[in-house]
């Protein structure tokens, strides 16, 4: 454990050293000539915590993979959301079969000593949660979210790049399940105000959207699950959807009925992977 931490922190110090010699560089050229190399760091970096986990931790891992992946796309990724190890199991399927994957984060993490660093290094978005309280008395936080998704969507479409997006906006628990009452069995409700915009200025580029399911058969582990070896067995499925051609040319802030209708094919999608968590499960039982 302790090797691991001087391996993780040894490479985020490399990797945030390449982030400032790409900040006193012209924007474009920066990025083409600095990013490359932090994208093969971090993915050195990734691929030997995998390594660590398949070694000591020995998770039992269900990859149920339906879709031919590529390197040379985009993808949009979207999955539910239960804990840390969700990150994990989705590098664990496609670290090296897609680019490097890029996660919209809470501003809060960047706190986070070093990794957080790192994560800004590596151009993750951060996003700025507000209560209904700040946006009341401030109506222009609202578009908080959406104005770090535009920027970060014009910095992605420069070269093919992974997505991913965790709808629900935070880690399943049954307290807030019981809170929002939503009309799923296993999961929250998702916000389609994220994806939507992202899939407005990049859809051209996403032929269809994978969609990933990860289910735990047992209880939900936490990050120190993780590192003890406690996690047991994963279920990852992922599968490709289509997104329908209207939603990249609608105007999901303005339109009524392109917002309506989007969400509306959204909660489809979430009740077909409600669908799928359950007859996983059944199949466990």
């Amino acid at each position: 454990m302790i090797a691991l931490a001087a391996y993780t922190i040894l490479l985020s110090i490399f990797v945030l050293l390449c982030a400032l010699a790409r900040k006193l560089l012209p924007e474009n050229f920066g990025r083409k000539v600095v990013g490359p190399t932090i994208i093969a760091v971090s993915t050195v970096w990734l691929g030997g915590v995998l390594k660590w986990l398949k070694t000591f931790q020995r998770i039992d891992w269900d990859v149920r993979n339906e879709v031919e992946l590529s390197k040379q796309q985009w993808y949009m990724i979207v999955s539910n959301h239960q804990s840390w190890v969700d990150i994990f199991a989705l590098f664990h399927v496609l670290l090296g079969n897609i680019p490097f994957l890029k996660f919209f984060i809470k501003k809060e993490l960047l706190r986070v000593p070093i990794v957080g660093q790192a994560w800004w290094a590596m151009d993750y978005p951060f996003m700025q949660r507000h209560s209904r309280a700040e946006i009341a008395k401030n109506p222009a936080k609202a578009n908080d979210d959406l104005e770090a998704t535009k920027k970060a969507c014009k910095r992605f479409s420069y070269t093919p790049t992974s997505i991913v997006n965790f709808l629900e906006g935070t880690r399943y628990t049954q307290q807030k399940h019981d809170k929002q009452d939503p009309p799923y069995e296993h999961l929250l409700r998702p916000k389609a105000g994220g994806i939507a915009f992202a899939i407005q200025a990049l859809g051209e580029r996403f032929s269809s959207m994978l969609d990933t399911t990860i289910v735990y058969h047992g209880e939900r582990p936490s990050f120190w699950d993780l590192a003890c070896g406690r996690v047991g067995k994963v279920t990852v499925h992922m599968r490709h959807i289509e997104i329908p051609k209207r939603f990249v040319e609608m105007d999901y802030m303005n339109n009524r009925d392109d917002k309506k209708d989007f969400q509306n094919w959204l909660h489809e999608v979430w009740l077909e992977k409600d669908a799928l968590i359950s007859k996983i499960k059944a199949e466990q039982a």
